[in-house]
């Protein structure tokens, strides 16, 4: 599939986004734990967030797709079943790091892998805090890679003081946490997205937090719950960048997930000078949310880094392009992170945005942009990687002449409906 973009004056309206990934793959994995059924209203239907599905299918969990919820059977804590096969998280980081939390809880042997991107993205951040645990890894590279073997059960409880700031090593420790005996503590050097912490509390589970440190007791019972999944704010990302350096634009972004933790991105536009205010606040399953207005602005050039980067990390590519389009230079730093994505991101966002025009040079953790307010129309590629396709067709919309993102299917993982809300706007 390839995305054509035309260059547009500005864009307008008031629409919907899909719901929120991160809070979609945890209502399933609680929902599978609890006992009792629980009811997922806007899902995202997404190749990540079916992969998820389809690995708790395989451990006995009875899951029902409807186009308008999902409904869970959930198993209990102790109801997964070895499965008969191999686990596939796709192409889902989410899938594989908070899974291997789950199955290092289980007293039986499983395996997982994922596509030629996952496979080659790290582990060891994972493997090793469960291993601690008394969980048994096999795997390659000193089980650093998928495929994985598991064998799990007899936990005993940890105190981990994580070296990263990872919503996803946090929530396996975590999720394993529930399996062993006594508390587990997780310490990270700043706050990652806490919606495994938010939905845990939703489900019945007493979390407690203080700080960087958030622990929970081993053996809780969870009860299934009705869940309305927010929009994700990480999708409605592009749609704040197109409307902030599009002149004339005024788009209402409806039901947001504006969770404090996901939400550095907005931190910055509104540095750079962005129009944009939420409105109807509110608080739904543990989760804030909001109605997003954004008007175009003239945006001007930041330096961002330290604890605010975990706050953007999957917006960065986008934050690129919106600063291409201020006036000055933005330097982003301590974001190595992103060259262990779905893509080296750092090497990718400059290398496709340079096609367009771009003054952007790369560093080890981050990039120097020098803001030019131009770019051209140009031929992109995705390399795979759907937050690359996206930032990319947003540059396309500011560009001029036409641009073309080449195997941009990768969009259908978080946001299979992109290219239409485009058009429609």
């Amino acid at each position: 599939m390839e995305l054509l973009i035309k260059p547009k004056d500005k864009i307008s309206g008031q629409f919907h986004i899909p719901g929120d990934k991160s809070i979609s793959h945890r209502s399933i994995i609680l929902g599978a734990l609890a006992e009792g059924t629980t009811e997922v209203k806007g899902f995202l239907h997404g190749e990540d967030s079916y992969s998820t599905v389809e690995c708790f299918r395989k451990m006995g969990v009875d899951i029902d797709i409807q186009e308008d919820k999902v409904i869970i059977k959930g198993n209990g804590l102790y109801g997964l079943q070895e499965p008969e096969d191999v686990l596939n998280a796709g192409n889902s980081g989410t899938t594989a790091r908070l899974l291997l939390g789950i199955l290092a809880g289980n007293p039986f042997y499983s395996v997982i892998t994922g596509d030629s991107s996952l496979r080659n993205r790290p582990m060891e951040r994972v493997v090793e805090p469960l291993s601690k645990m008394a969980a048994v890894f096999y795997g390659r590279k000193s089980t650093a890679l998928l495929p994985l073997s598991v064998l799990g059960g007899n936990l005993k409880a940890i105190d981990y003081i994580s070296p990263v700031a990872s919503a996803q090593v946090k929530s396996a420790i975590l999720l394993a946490g529930l399996y062993a005996q006594g508390v587990t503590s997780v310490t990270e050097p700043y706050l990652s997205r806490d919606h495994t912490e938010r939905m845990l509390k939703h489900f019945g589970v007493e979390v407690n937090k203080e700080g960087g440190k958030v622990e929970v007791e081993g053996n809780p019972r969870l009860t299934g719950r009705e869940i309305n999944v927010p929009g994700d704010f990480s999708s409605a990302a592009f749609f704040l960048v197109a409307a902030s350096i599009l002149p004339g634009s005024s788009i209402k972004i409806i039901n947001v997930g504006v969770n404090s933790t996901r939400t550095g991105l907005l931190d910055v536009l509104l540095e750079m000078g962005a129009k944009i205010y939420l409105e109807n606040e509110r608080v739904e399953n543990e989760e804030p949310v909001a109605d997003i207005n954004v008007e175009a602005a003239e945006l001007r050039g930041v330096e961002i880094g330290g604890k605010i980067i975990p706050r953007l990390i999957d917006e960065i590519p986008v934050l690129a392009v919106a600063a291409v389009m201020a006036e000055g230079k933005t330097v982003i730093r301590d974001a190595a992170e992103l060259r262990v994505k779905e893509s080296d991101r750092i090497s990718v966002v400059v290398q496709e945005l340079k096609k367009m025009g771009a003054q952007i040079e790369s560093r080890p953790d981050g990039m120097v942009i020098n803001g030019t307010g131009q770019l051209n129309g140009g031929v992109c590629q995705s390399h795979g990687d759907h937050r690359i396709a996206m930032a990319m067709a947003v540059a396309g919309l500011a560009a001029r002449g036409e641009t073309r993102v080449t195997d941009s299917d990768c969009v259908n993982i978080s946001f299979p409906e992109f290219s239409k809300a485009l058009k429609a706007l």
